[in-house]
């Protein structure tokens, strides 16, 4: 006697018809007394939601860092940066550019150039009663520093832009505080061999007024950084009317290569440069740290597509014990004409079911935590008794975080096609079960 039920009994029916989702439902549904869904598969829907939540949170907040890292790079600096070539003269290095202004001209007539501003650098000891700091002096015009968004426009600051004049100086919040100085105060900088003595380098002393103090979120710029006027500069540095450099804003600085990988509009700029200087992109002064970050999203991403994996394995093992506990519905369908495919159609949608309901509750989750993470954050800070974000250490004073359709879709698609593809086994399993067999066994 064949087990399989006779041919006229079987009608074909369009897959995934209405009654194949009606019975899906009903297994789905069904209390435990009556040999519903185990467990088992209500710890797999909350695995996949918890994996996709995390999943999404975890590439947004790569995402927003990565973005905001470089929002403040590209707001608090050039995005090119001229040096000038090492030359001989006399017996000593020069490393200056002589000639800064007809070079930032030629300069700022490529097309996609929208800034350019001579700058001079030292590094100089800052020093306020019986407290000193190191300090990276830039000596830049006004019209050059209004054009630095987080310098004109930082996240907190005291005083004036306006006011970096003459002797008065613009400082980083760090540097304020480790010297204990507030807008009006007076500081002493102090350049090591800036004098000429008969008895050989002397350091040069200058007393400067404090006219602006900012904070732009980065560590590295609020806790070492101090602009003052290029005039005034040029001056106390022994620069004469030289540069030490030449920083460029321009249109589209993503587009900028590195000196590996030179794009058009760097090596436009190295062109009109020739040999005076070299060109050095924002991509060269942060790739390592950019290559990083995009390296370390990239792993996050296969190692959580393994937790996904996990998780989403777990409904097979709800499947098989639903299979188990429906052998007898299974027979009846079966011999009352419901063929192969319909079988296995029903169970693939029961274990679809949890996959598709534990995504979107990820999704949601994901989303939520997204929106809420300042707040969340805050909380979490609060109830550690904060410091758990050192922006010292961090290099950012927040916790980013971009939510972008790309992520939020490749993780829910992730998690629905391993759901899918996971469920097939079981669901062929109770297709192929004998009808006969599974009512004798009852």
């Amino acid at each position: 006697m064949s087990g399989r039920a006779p041919e006229g009994a079987t009608r074909a029916t369009a897959p995934f018809s209405a009654h194949e989702w009606l019975i899906a439902w009903r297994f789905l549904r069904a209390r435990r007394a009556e040999g519903g869904v185990s467990a088992i598969v209500w710890y797999a829907l909350a695995g996949i939601a918890l994996a996709v939540g995390t999943l999404i949170v975890v590439m947004a907040v790569m995402v927003g860092f990565r973005e905001e890292f470089t929002s403040r790079v590209l707001g608090a600096e050039g995005h090119v940066s001229v040096y000038p070539v090492t030359r001989w003269e006399n017996g000593r290095a020069e490393r200056a550019l002589r000639d800064a202004g007809a070079l930032a001209a030629r300069i700022a007539r490529i097309e996609g150039v929208t800034h350019v501003a001579p700058v001079v650098e030292a590094q100089l000891l800052a020093s306020h009663g019986q407290r000193n700091a190191g300090v990276i002096a830039r000596g830049m015009r006004l019209e050059d520093l209004r054009a630095l968004p987080w310098i004109a426009r930082p996240e907190a600051a005291a005083g004036a832009l306006d006011d970096v004049t003459g002797k008065a100086v613009a400082i980083g919040e760090g540097v304020a505080r480790e010297l204990g100085v507030r807008v009006g105060d007076e500081l002493a900088l102090i350049l090591p061999n800036g004098l000429a003595t008969p008895f050989g380098l002397a350091p040069k002393q200058g007393i400067f007024r404090v006219a602006y103090i900012f904070r732009i979120g980065r560590a590295d710029v609020d806790r070492t950084r101090l602009y003052m006027p290029l005039e005034t500069a040029q001056d106390f540095f022994n620069r004469g009317d030289a540069a030490d450099l030449i920083e460029a804003q321009v249109a589209r600085p993503h587009e900028l290569g590195s000196r590996k990988a030179p794009g058009a509009l760097d090596a436009a700029i190295q062109a009109a440069v020739g040999a005076e200087g070299v060109v050095w992109t924002w991509k060269d002064a942060n790739g390592a740290f950019l290559s990083a970050l995009d390296m370390e999203r990239a792993t996050m991403f296969m190692i959580l597509s393994m937790v996904v994996l996990i998780a989403a394995l777990n409904i097979v093992s709800g499947l098989v014990m639903l299979v188990r506990n429906k052998r007898r519905d299974i027979g009846v369908l079966r011999t009352i004409g419901l063929s192969q495919g319909a079988v296995m159609r029903v169970f693939f949608l029961c274990g679809a079911g949890v996959g598709v309901a534990g995504t979107a509750i990820g999704v949601a989750l994901g989303v939520l935590f997204v929106i809420y993470i300042d707040p969340i954050f805050d909380l979490v800070n609060g109830a550690l008794g904060g410091g758990v974000w050192d922006p010292q250490v961090r290099v950012l004073s927040r916790f980013p975080a971009e939510l972008r359709l790309w992520d939020v879709s490749r993780a829910a698609g992730l998690a629905l096609t391993l759901s899918f593809l996971v469920t097939l086994g079981p669901a062929r399993r109770a297709a192929r079960l004998d009808p006969v067999e599974a009512l004798r066994d009852e």
